[in-house]
């Protein structure tokens, strides 16, 4: 098989070989005799056979990869009949619960150019990703409840790195954005495996000193924002590592640089505006402007994207509700890079963020044993979708709001007070 072999020798094979290792014993501690489930643009081949041969290294049962294609997804678009977009492949999603619910381990490659369906019709993107989060939801529950250790990573695949940096080849895009993910996941590093459990023991003390302080709430201010963020009934931050319902401590994103926790689904109230331009299912969607109201978005305007933006508002009763927020300094290494990756991975990195939808059931004290009842008796949302857009920047401000009404700071122009 011969995938970009042009640009194949761009990416440095010895740091591509430790984001295997990293992502196998880090970001999953893949346990002996446990599956694994692996999705994939099919650029990614060659980290798919490294990542393959470090799961069986750590004695994995068997390694199933399931791979996206670019010009196959357009295809659809290009000639499927319109009864199409209402459809998923619900058996294979089915399929994927089952592994999880078997034990499996789940992990996926981001990499796919976030501009593919930029110029598709809107509606038949909301369709078909409508139809598409209807179908995974059996599996994403196993995932956002955290029954299961998972883990995502990034591939520099051509077309992304391209948009990324279009003004060079693709050889030279595919090589700066493979170096910055490099970077950005500490495989640039001697040992890697020591920097992460350094990282993680730094994002713990943050999530622990929030734990500490019981904020009610969080107050964001900067320019074109002012909103209120009511966190939800016994809530918990989390950042880094994370020890899933299986008992396996994983860390789910490489990288990371966040620490977050659950909002109260009934509790927000005020307006914000994005810092960064949101990828979503291949279209951009620019300043974004929402204004909550009983924890309800009443009002979105977007400058690019806004009728996708209303239409993945429109997905269902909790798209509208946020599921997540979290703090990053403006000072993280993926902000100092200056790069726009368009890509949520990366981009929700550089920047404290908010989540449309639905909530972890981790981010709950006692989480694992809540019932989906009670996760919604204290303020958690549910919703098909979990979409993470930027917030934060160096003009914002962050104060915690204490039961009593009391205020602590706790950013000051993006920075942890």
């Amino acid at each position: 098989m011969n995938i970009h072999a042009d640009v194949k020798t761009a990416v440095d094979p010895h740091k591509l070989e430790k984001l295997a290792e990293v992502a196998i014993q880090v970001g999953l501690q893949l346990q002996r005799n446990q599956d694994l489930v692996i999705t994939a643009p099919l650029a990614a081949v060659p980290l798919v056979r490294l990542l393959t041969k470090h799961a069986y290294m750590a004695g994995a049962g068997i390694v199933t990869t399931f791979y996206s294609d670019e010009e196959t997804t357009l295809a659809r678009y290009a000639h499927a009949p319109d009864a199409s977009f209402d459809k998923a492949s619900g058996w294979l999603y089915d399929g994927m619960a089952k592994a999880y619910e078997g034990g499996a381990a789940r992990l996926a490659i981001a990499g796919d150019n976030p501009m593919m369906l930029a110029g598709q019709d809107p509606a038949k993107v909301a369709r078909a990703n409508k139809a598409n989060s209807m179908a995974y939801k059996p599996a994403l529950e196993k995932i956002s409840n955290f029954d299961i250790n998972w883990n995502i990573i990034s591939y520099p695949n051509p077309s992304w790195a391209k948009q990324v940096f279009p003004e060079l080849s693709e050889e030279e895009a595919v090589r700066k954005l493979a170096d910055a993910i490099f970077a950005a996941s500490r495989v640039d590093l001697d040992d890697p495996v020591a920097a992460w459990k350094e990282h993680n023991a730094n994002l713990k003390k943050r999530s622990s000193w929030l734990n500490s302080e019981r904020f009610a709430s969080l107050h964001f201010t900067g320019p074109g924002t002012d909103l209120t963020v009511g966190l939800a009934d016994g809530h918990e931050w989390h950042g880094g590592a994370s020890t899933a319902k299986n008992g396996i401590t994983c860390n789910p994103n490489i990288p990371t640089e966040e620490v977050f926790t659950t909002p109260h689904a009934l509790k927000v109230e005020g307006h914000v505006s994005s810092t960064k331009p949101l990828s979503h299912q291949g279209t951009l969607i620019d300043n974004i402007q929402v204004r909550f109201e009983g924890g309800r978005i009443v009002e979105a305007r977007a400058s690019k994207g806004e009728e996708v933006l209303n239409k993945v508002l429109d997905t269902d009763e909790g798209a509208r509700r946020l599921g997540e927020v979290a703090l990053v300094p403006h000072s993280s290494p993926i902000s100092k890079s200056g790069i726009l990756f368009y890509n949520t991975l990366f981009d929700e990195n550089a920047s404290c963020h908010i989540a449309l939808g639905q909530c972890y059931s981790k981010c709950f004290l006692d989480g694992a044993s809540l019932s989906q009842e009670q996760i919604k008796a204290q303020g958690g949302n549910s919703s098909l979708i979990h979409i993470d857009w930027m917030i934060g920047s160096d003009q914002v401000d962050i104060d915690g709001i204490r039961a009593d009404g009391s205020k602590v700071p706790v950013m000051r122009k993006g920075e942890w007070a």
